[in-house]
């Protein structure tokens, strides 16, 4: 595991000339929506994503994780199927009833029935290498995600030149990124980490959540501001060192959220002595998201070599596979 963290400029760049090289086909209809359907490490790219293309997109994109798709999925929607492995059981019954519903269909998969099934039924897909862990190939997914996107017009050309500045970015502060994550680990030993994110960069603080759960074999929760404003601060009512809190910030956000977090460090202060910022680097949406996935992938790594744990092992999620093939 970490040297596919310590590789992930490189996939970066693979995962370009993978785009580049697609064969993508237009849709005989307008298209209206996008849903977007994955679980774990293949479906974190969807919410990323769909967060980055936030101000571009004119049309609505949704995320789904779970066997069904909502009833307005039909012939005017682009569905992109996402699955590593090829073979998630969610993923695949989804991609049964995108076809029924003779949606758009574009798959992102390493081979698995997903593959043969997109060739059965002359469907798009874009192969990935295989044989990783799913949550080590978000480079992969993420990537191919904003060049669908571009080809079906929902984006700019210029998302290529920002990834490229993203793999140059992290090249230039891989050493300190090691460094700073390294410190963050440190003081999130025997503590329940607390995420709290601006709202349209969530799926950065889930993608941290669910490493640190993989990973470092660790609980930990998360939620977003303005929204945990309205409920969760108000749950801040008792002193506990045991909770250690993590601000995923930009220099950009929203001027009155930016007030919000200030005030809820004030809060939050009075009840836990670990509150931690942790700033994005970049000039643009993409850059800012690719720097806090690496670093936060490197936090879930050295909190699993803290903790003398197999960041690799997943004995429990295989168990729950096996058990319900076998059902």
């Amino acid at each position: 595991m970490k040297e596919l963290i310590a590789n992930f400029s490189q996939q970066l760049k693979e995962a370009i000339k993978i785009g580049e090289s697609a064969n993508l086909t237009k849709n005989t209809s307008i298209i209206r929506n996008v849903m977007i359907t994955g679980l774990g490490g293949s479906g974190i790219g969807g919410t990323i994503v769909s967060e980055i293309v936030y101000n571009q997109s004119s049309i609505p994109i949704n995320v789904n994780k779970d066997y069904f798709l909502p009833e307005y999925v039909n012939n005017e929607t682009l569905v992109i199927v996402s699955s590593y492995s090829g073979n998630t059981e969610e993923t695949l019954n989804a991609f049964e009833i995108a076809l029924t519903r003779k949606a758009k269909i574009v798959c992102i998969t390493s081979g698995g029935k997903i593959a043969d099934l997109a060739k059965d039924t002359n469907t798009d897909y874009i192969l990935v290498p295989g044989g990783m862990p799913p949550r080590s190939c978000l480079g992969y997914s993420l990537t191919q995600l904003l060049f669908i996107f571009n080809f079906f017009g929902l984006i700019k050309n210029d998302f290529k030149s920002q990834l490229k500045a993203a793999i140059d970015l992290l090249e230039k502060e891989e050493n300190q990124i090691k460094k700073d994550a390294e410190t963050i680990a440190h003081k999130l030993v025997n503590k329940t980490p607390i995420i709290y994110s601006v709202a349209n960069y969530e799926g950065i603080a889930v993608r941290l959540r669910q490493q640190i759960n993989e990973n470092a074999k660790m609980l930990c929760w998360h939620h977003v501001i303005p929204e945990m404003n309205h409920n969760e601060l108000v749950g801040w009512t008792e002193k506990n060192n045991n909770w250690a809190v993590l601000f995923l910030r930009n220099d950009n956000d929203y001027d009155r959220t930016q007030k919000r977090i200030e005030i809820n460090k004030e809060v939050i202060s009075k009840y836990t002595d670990t509150i931690i910022e942790i700033y994005s680097k970049g000039n643009s949406v993409i850059e800012r998201t690719i720097y806090m996935i690496h670093l936060s992938d490197w936090i879930s790594m050295y909190l699993a070599e803290i903790r003398k744990v197999d960041a690799t092992e997943v004995n429990v999620i295989n168990y729950l596979k096996s058990t319900l093939a076998g059902s």
